[in-house]
């Protein structure tokens, strides 16, 4: 999972050079969930979902595979992947959070400390970052920190759904969400773009992007959080963004900054100090706060 995240942040950026980012993300999701409902129906014999369990689980794959992906995509194209994927690497952080108020885990002063340290090493990333003081630079960090925050929530919220329901059905479902969000601005992104002049290369970058990062990737990762929860999972995910450095070094010429290394080293301390004494993950705490 990890490395084939990595790998996503420089074929996206690449692939988005001739495809519009939303466009992009609206027909990579369309087909994935499709694609994840087909093996659903295989693999499990149907492709339901409980009424009351439809709109709360496509509500967070609007924020985790929609809104996230609207403000990720449009905020790569300005800043480098390296620097994108480092303040990606804060949602460990937001997760640790938000998880406590979800009740999928436990806030301690340890994950408070760790939280502030790792936005000291955004704030250090952001400041290391080309083009400091443009506005366009500082709203792709901002954008890329709140799409940090939503797959935080998606992670957070939807570790209980879990506790009833496959990472596969969870995951697909949630993509139909996702793709529902993404629908009217992917619409007309889709019929202003000449689909005819895109290259070969861009499209195995969507194919890559669609089947691998967004397809089993998504369904490796709901598994993990459903055997370890979410906040040790997405604590993994610190691994991502040195990887996408030198991804990018080599093939988007991005040059590896000595201030971008320094914050994402604060940044990944911050993580580690969230994990360390964590309590152990049981998915049966769930179980006294299932609503009536």
């Amino acid at each position: 999972m990890v490395l084939a995240w990595a790998a996503n942040f420089i074929v996206v950026k690449g692939a988005n050079r001739e495809i519009p980012p939303i466009a992009f993300a609206w027909i990579r999701f369309s087909l994935s969930a499709l694609l994840l409902l087909a093996l659903l129906r295989w693999r499990e014999g149907s492709i339901r979902m409980p009424r009351a369990q439809v709109l709360p689980i496509m509500g967070l794959g609007a924020i985790g595979f929609g809104i996230y992906q609207m403000l990720w995509g449009t905020a790569l194209q300005s800043i480098p992947a390296g620097d994108s994927a480092f303040l990606i690497a804060a949602t460990p952080v937001f997760t640790a959070l938000f998880a406590s108020f979800a009740g999928s885990d436990v806030l301690t002063s340890r994950k408070l400390v760790g939280a502030l340290v790792s936005f000291a090493g955004v704030g250090i990333v952001i400041a290391s970052g080309p083009g400091l003081g443009l506005g366009v630079s500082l709203l792709g960090d901002g954008l890329t920190l709140l799409a940090a925050a939503c797959w935080a929530i998606y992670s957070s919220w939807g570790a209980p759904v879990l506790i009833r329901h496959s990472p596969l059905r969870t995951t697909a479902w949630a993509m139909v969400g996702g793709s529902v969000a993404l629908l009217p601005i992917g619409l007309v992104q889709t019929s202003g773009t000449s689909w005819g002049s895109i290259s070969p290369g861009a499209w195995a970058g969507f194919a890559y992007s669609t089947l691998i990062a967004a397809g089993v990737a998504n369904v490796v990762v709901f598994h993990a959080i459903k055997l370890l929860g979410p906040t040790r999972i997405t604590g993994l995910q610190f691994l991502v963004p040195f990887v996408a450095v030198l991804l990018g070094a080599a093939f988007l010429s991005e040059a590896i900054e000595p201030g971008q290394l320094a914050g994402g080293a604060v940044i990944i301390a911050g993580v580690a100090i969230t994990r360390a004494l964590r309590l152990p993950f049981r998915a049966g705490r769930f179980a006294v706060r299932r609503p009536g």
